[in-house]
C-alpha cells in the first residue's frame, strides 16, 4: 500500500478519494471539488494496489472484475474518471515528459507485435468480441445497432436521434448520386448500408469478418426487400475485387493495426474508382503514437491499434490518395459512450444472467473507461475523406451542408 498511497497523494488534487484496504485502514486523497462527489473503495487483499501503480489499466481493470477493488460509494466510471480528470492529456505538461523517460526499453514490444493483424488473426480478433451473444448489443446500443461514434448536434439529443444524424453527416461527406455502386469495408450489422440504400437507391456490398454480424445484416436487407441491392458478404478488405464509386469504413480502422496501414489504403485506392470518393471514420489518438493499453487488448479487443492522425497521413500519402477533408469529433464519442454505459447498467441483471457477475464488471470497466478517455485522456474521433482524383469533388464545402440538411430533414 505504500506505493499506491504515495503516487495518489500526488495524483488526487481535485475531487475526494476514501480507500479502505484489505486490514480496514482507511486513506484519503484530494480536496473537495464542486460537483464531484467523494468515491470510495476498497482492496481486499493486500497486493491489488501495488499491481495498480505497477500497470494502471491492467492492474485496475482486473482487480474490479475479480471483485478484489469494491467501489463502497460511486460506480467504477466515477472513480476513473476522478483519477483521469486528476491527469487530463491537455493538462499533463512535463508530467508526460518523466512518464516516457521512465518507461522501461522494450516494455511496448509486446504490444506492438499484438497489431499484426493478417487475416486469420484478424478474423479471430473480431470474432472475439463482435461474435458475443446480439441480445448484448440490443440491450445498450440504439435500435439500429450503431455500434461506433454518434453525432450529437445537440448533447442533449437521444441516442437514437444522434445515431440517425451520424448516418446522415456520413452520406453528406460521399457527395452521393444515383446509379453509384458503394463498398462498407466493416458493415456491422447492416445499419449504415441499409439507409444509403434507402436514401438514394445505391447498390451497396457490406463486408465483414464477424459471423454473427453476417447473419443478422443479411435478416435485414431480406425483410427490407432489397437484398439483391444491399448485399453482405464475409470477407477481408485484403480480398475483395472491382471498382467501386463510394467507399466507407466506420469504426472498423481500429482493427487493421500500423503495420498494414499501408496496405489497407492501397487496396482501398485500388478499389476506388478514378472518380470516386471515400469516407473514413475512425478512432484517433492526440498525441505521439503507442500501444493499446494491456487491458483493452487482453480482454476487449485483441489486436486493436488507435491510430494518430500523422500515421494516417503518411499511409495515404505513400498510396496517392488525396485527403480532400478532416474533421475532428472531439466530445461526441464521450456522450455515445455514455448512454451505452447507463443502458449497460440498468441491465446489469440481465447481462449477469446472460454471462456471469465477471463477464458485467468487465463490460462495465470497458465502457467506463472508454468514456473518460474521450473526456480526459487521448482519444477522439476523425472523419476523413479522400479521393484519387482532386476534380472528383465541388472545391467549397458546401455540397456537405446541403446534403446534410436534405437528409436530415427527409
Amino acid at each position: 500500500m505504500w506505493l499506491f498511497d504515495r503516487a495518489f497523494k500526488k495524483l488526487i488534487r481535485k475531487g475526494e478519494l476514501q480507500v479502505t484496504d484489505y486490514k480496514g485502514r482507511v486513506y484519503r486523497y484530494g480536496q473537495p471539488e464542486p460537483g464531484r462527489p467523494l468515491v470510495a473503495v476498497r482492496f481486499t487483499d493486500r497486493t491489488t494496489p501495488e499491481r495498480i501503480v505497477s500497470a494502471p489499466s491492467l492492474g485496475a481493470g482486473e482487480a474490479y472484475m475479480d471483485g478484489r477493488l469494491i467501489m463502497e460509494q460511486g460506480d467504477i466510471h466515477a472513480l476513473i474518471d476522478l483519477v483521469t480528470f486528476n491527469n487530463r492529456w491537455e493538462k499533463r505538461g512535463d508530467r508526460a515528459k518523466l512518464e516516457r523517460k521512465v518507461r522501461m526499453p522494450g516494455r511496448d514490444l509486446g504490444g506492438w507485435l499484438r497489431t499484426w493483424n493478417y487475416e486469420r488473426r484478424a478474423k479471430r480478433n473480431v470474432a472475439h468480441h463482435y461474435d458475443l451473444s446480439a441480445r448484448l448489443y440490443d440491450l445498450f446500443l440504439d435500435a439500429d445497432r450503431q455500434y461506433s461514434c454518434a453525432y450529437f448536434t445537440d448533447p442533449s439529443n437521444s441516442l437514437e436521434q444522434a445515431q440517425l444524424d451520424k448516418k446522415a453527416h456520413i452520406a453528406a461527406k460521399l457527395h452521393l448520386k444515383p446509379g453509384l455502386r458503394i463498398l462498407e469495408i466493416g458493415c456491422g450489422w447492416g445499419g449504415l448500408a441499409l439507409y444509403l440504400h434507402q436514401k438514394t437507391g445505391a447498390e451497396v456490398l457490406g463486408i465483414t469478418l464477424s459471423e454473427e454480424q453476417l447473419v443478422i445484416a443479411r435478416q435485414r436487407a431480406e425483410a427490407a426487400g432489397v437484398a439483391d441491392k444491399v448485399k453482405f458478404e464475409l470477407i477481408d478488405y485484403r480480398a475483395v475485387t472491382g471498382k467501386f464509386d463510394r467507399i466507407v469504413s466506420v469504426g472498423m480502422f481500429e482493427h487493421v493495426g500500423p503495420g498494414h496501414f499501408r496496405q489497407f489504403f492501397a487496396c482501398c485506392r485500388k478499389l476506388l474508382a478514378d472518380d470516386g470518393v471515400m469516407l473514413l471514420h475512425t478512432i484517433g489518438r492526440l498525441g505521439k503514437r503507442r500501444p493499446t493499453d494491456a487491458w483493452t487488448v487482453k480482454y476487449i479487443f485483441p489486436g486493436g491499434y488507435i491510430p494518430t492522425l500523422s500515421e494516417i497521413a503518411e499511409a495515404t500519402e505513400a498510396v496517392r490518395l488525396i485527403t480532400t477533408d478532416v474533421e475532428t469529433l472531439r466530445h461526441h464519442y464521450g456522450y455515445t459512450l455514455e448512454h451505452w454505459l447507463r443502458r449497460t447498467q440498468a441491465a446489469k441483471a440481465e447481462i449477469e444472467a446472460m454471462y456471469d457477475p465477471r463477464f458485467y464488471r468487465m463490460w462495465e470497466f470497458y465502457l467506463a473507461g472508454s468514456t473518460t478517455g474521450f473526456f480526459n485522456g487521448q482519444m477522439i474521433n476523425y472523419q476523413l475523406q479522400y479521393v484519387r482524383d482532386r476534380t472528383a469533388l465541388p472545391i467549397t464545402r458546401d455540397y456537405m451542408i446541403e446534403a446534410e440538411r436534405t437528409l436530415r430533414g427527409s
